[in-house]
């Protein structure tokens, strides 16, 4: 309990349905139409002052690239300057100030966006990360209000931590916020986790330059906004748009930086860490670091799993968002007595999948993020496409005439080690081997250290000695592990995430874990009868 108080119980937020016909639907589809329409000026907010570099980037539609949603200034070396000093101005106020006035903040940014943000916040994500509704309201309504709610009640049982005392002495834990400013550098797949890695350490009292990726600073640009109708001072959050080098490398190289909040790929997240060592002596703090980084993520089926749970954890994991989640199914690992029938009922239903622009709320996927991605991802493709040692199943076809869209593809490799079993495409390409029902032992020796990464995986079957035996086998395989159910979709209070190996620092986003990473303790005695000799009762 922190002064007395207790922050309102918490829940998880309710998934809407958006029906035909429901007012919620409606509202949605009314302020689509509106934010299609504008063409937003998006600046820099740097101490509450919005800045205006004149370098600037597009805000555009993946599923309509044609169509721009905005401009976006981008920030360069004296911006994040500026920016770091903001954060040391804005530092003493936010620090001291009691727990229950920053945690007010938040609490009432959620209820904005469970209420008259809602609409804005998903139809932000629709429209600028291409997601589908059901996909939007999971991730920028349902996650990011659990984020917001959730870690101020993690917050709150950090503070409840207190030492023992014994007769004579009082003894006390003070949580205080890291001496400097935290970087949180955020991904385009997630509204969530835009959201989550700069208000995390500021719910612990830091201050923050955050600075979302360049392909989701439209929605990023909308939750500020939500942020500062709750009540957040200036300063606190500072929004630092650009690429990221022009703001990383004066980032690492502050003498004040004090943690960094990263979600994004394994390569960048390495070299971020290389250059904090190399930087370490020039530090104020030594800078704590979080990360979560890439996955291959596997589900692996027993002889005895069941098939329609199977073949809908399949879809579901790998083609939900076009396969463009850390946690996608991206591997399958199938007996070879039980493929025939598996095979046959996933290409079917991969068939069937409905693609396009996600304002059309009939549709299962939408277009994957940018040019860039539509590449690599349609070269890894056809690389299948050519190989003896793939074959192409179900979709391959790619398409950026209008939008970036690639069809749902199924690959089989005959190779457990093949390129598309080990590399991580972060698209909807789903590669699936058949092995031996005898061979089940190198099948999970391929499964567990066949990838540099060890994030999400999951298992399907019904013999439950089975599931004790491949849970064991697999135990350092995942670190979001899912018996019966797709490798996606971790809540967040309910399975907190993160994974290790290649995948992060598995700090645990959505748990008490990962907001104990932005607090440096202080552990006071106050001596209620202090002695007034030296003298020791031995030396009587």
């Amino acid at each position: 309990m922190v002064h007395g108080f207790r922050v309102p119980k918490v829940s998880n937020e309710p998934i809407h349905g958006y029906e035909p016909g429901s007012a919620l639907r409606a509202s949605l589809e009314a302020r689509l139409k509106e934010m299609r329409a504008q063409n937003v000026e998006i600046p820099l907010e740097i101490g509450g002052k919005e800045v205006r570099t004149g370098r600037t980037g597009n805000c555009i539609e993946p599923h309509r690239h044609q169509n721009k949603l905005g401009t976006f200034h981008k920030a360069g070396k004296a911006e994040v300057e500026s920016a770091i000093q903001a954060a040391a101005k804005a530092w003493p106020a936010w620090s001291s100030m009691a727990f229950e006035h920053r945690a007010a903040i938040f609490l009432k940014a959620a209820d904005l966006i469970s209420g008259p943000y809602r609409s804005t916040l998903n139809g932000a994500t629709m429209l600028g990360q291409s997601k589908t509704v059901i996909q939007a309201e999971i991730d920028a309504a349902c996650e990011l209000i659990d984020f917001l709610r959730f870690n101020v009640t993690f917050a709150e049982q950090i503070h409840d931590l207190q030492p023992n005392n014994v007769p004579l002495e009082w003894n006390r834990m003070d949580y205080r916020p890291l001496e400097g400013f935290v970087f949180a550098i955020t991904p385009f797949n997630f509204t969530a986790i835009g959201g989550n890695l700069p208000t995390a350490p500021a719910i612990m009292g830091n201050t923050v330059l955050w600075k979302p990726a360049s392909t989701a600073v439209y929605s990023a640009h909308h939750l500020l906004q939500v942020l500062k109708k709750a009540g957040l001072p200036d300063g606190v959050i500072n929004f630092v748009p650009g690429s990221g080098s022009e703001v990383g490398d004066p980032v690492l190289a502050s003498p004040a930086l004090a943690g960094i909040h990263f979600t994004g790929s394994t390569d960048v997240f390495r070299g971020i860490w290389k250059t904090i060592g190399e930087n370490i002596a020039r530090y104020r703090s030594y800078p704590r670091i979080v990360g979560e980084t890439g996955g291959k993520d596997f589900v692996f089926a027993h002889v005895s799993a069941d098939t329609a749970e199977l073949v809908t954890a399949l879809i579901r994991g790998a083609f939900e968002y076009q396969g463009q989640k850390c946690s996608a199914a991206s591997r399958a690992y199938v007996p070879s007595s039980r493929w025939p029938e598996v095979k046959d009922a996933l290409v079917g239903q991969t068939r069937e999948l409905r693609m396009g622009d996600p304002t059309d709320l009939r549709n299962f996927m939408a277009a994957v993020i940018d040019r860039a991605a539509f590449k690599n991802i349609s070269d890894f493709i056809d690389h299948a496409r050519k190989s003896p040692d793939a074959n192409l199943l179900a979709g391959g076809g790619c398409d950026d005439s209008t939008g970036y869209f690639i069809e749902p593809t199924i690959i089989e490799a005959k190779d457990p080690r093949y390129r598309t079993m080990c590399e991580e495409i972060f698209g909807p390409v789903l590669t699936v081997h058949v092995y031996p029902d005898a061979e089940i032992d190198r099948a999970l020796e391929h499964c567990d250290q066949d990838s540099q990464y060890a994030l999400t995986g999951s298992i399907f079957a019904r013999d439950r000695k089975a599931i004790a035996s491949l849970s064991e086998r697999l135990r350092n395989a995942a670190g979001n592990f899912y018996i019966n159910d797709k490798p996606t979709g971790a809540v967040v209070g309910r399975q907190p995430f993160g994974g290790a190996r290649g995948s992060g620092t598995n700090d645990k986003a959505g748990s008490v874990l990962n907001l104990l990473r932005w607090t440096s303790p202080r552990a006071i005695k106050e001596n209620l009868c202090p002695p007034t000799s030296y003298r020791h009762p031995h030396m009587g």
